[in-house]
């Protein structure tokens, strides 16, 4: 089983960047089934209402048969004083299994920290580069596990790779995925230095090619095993019993709207 543990769903509001207008899944699934991956983790695109973004991708979430798993975004400023029952509702009701935070919309406060350390869920932070910031995170929170995107950059800032590296090896509740990863030496770097248990398969899809991201997992020439925890293992001990338990944690909200019309990307 192979496992993309990064991929939009869903519509945005922005209308500015295809990243805050809309993530349709078509033809990110058509690829994926043709790539060989089996499963998919789910976040929404920006928005600004997540409580609604999530609902969305919760209902792609619970149409998709056990395909998905879904992860609770947050703007950890606009959401400020709520971020708690935002992810009570994500995980109680929609049998969601982890957070994304973006740089872009703000940075990661101790609210959304704490909330992963009460509910035990990795959190994706997408630091943009900033990569200085997983040095209070690391030590301040060793019992949460965070994954930084990109291995750090989504850019391409090799100054930012390198250092994540770095700091891969020296923190044990930070990963990495190798979504986006334009410089393909350092990411053969991150898995020499810091092991294959540190990184972690994504596309970034809808936007990114899933085939085209996981050829470069497959290029790293590892040896099966090695291989399985990244596109496998490794995201799946991550998310934990949440994964485990997703598929039946719906509401009888969500059951009744699998019969209600779906919306075009629900469909997809």
């Amino acid at each position: 089983m192979i496992v993309d543990a990064h991929c939009h769903a869903g519509p945005g509001d922005g209308l500015t960047h295809p990243s805050d207008t809309a993530a349709h899944l078509d033809r990110y699934l058509r690829r994926a089934r043709a790539a060989g991956i089996d499963r998919t983790v789910l976040f929404p695109a920006f928005h600004t209402d997540y409580r609604l973004a999530n609902r969305e991708v919760a209902r792609i979430v619970a149409a998709g048969a056990g395909q998905f798993f879904g992860f609770a975004m947050l703007h950890p400023a606009r959401d400020a004083g709520r971020v708690g029952d935002l992810i009570r509702e994500a995980v109680e009701e929609y049998g969601f299994c982890g957070i994304k935070v973006h740089r872009h919309d703000a940075r990661i406060t101790r609210e959304v920290c704490e909330a992963a350390r009460h509910y035990a869920l990795p959190v994706l932070y997408d630091v943009m580069g900033e990569v200085s910031a997983v040095e209070l995170l690391a030590p301040e929170y060793p019992d949460v596990d965070f994954v930084i995107p990109h291995l750090g950059s989504f850019a391409g800032d090799w100054w930012a790779h390198v250092t994540l590296i770095d700091q891969l090896v020296r923190h044990p509740n930070i990963y990495t995925d190798t979504s986006g990863v334009r410089y393909f030496d350092n990411l053969v770097d991150a898995v020499r230095r810091a092991g294959p248990a540190k990184v972690i398969f994504g596309s970034d899809g809808p936007w990114l090619h899933p085939g085209l991201e996981l050829a470069k997992v497959h290029a790293l020439g590892l040896p099966p095993a090695d291989e399985r925890l990244i596109v496998q293992a490794n995201v799946l001990r991550l998310i934990g019993r949440a994964a485990t338990d997703a598929s039946s944690r719906r509401t009888v909200h969500f059951a009744a709207q699998r019969n209600a019309a779906p919306s075009r990307t629900a469909q997809l």
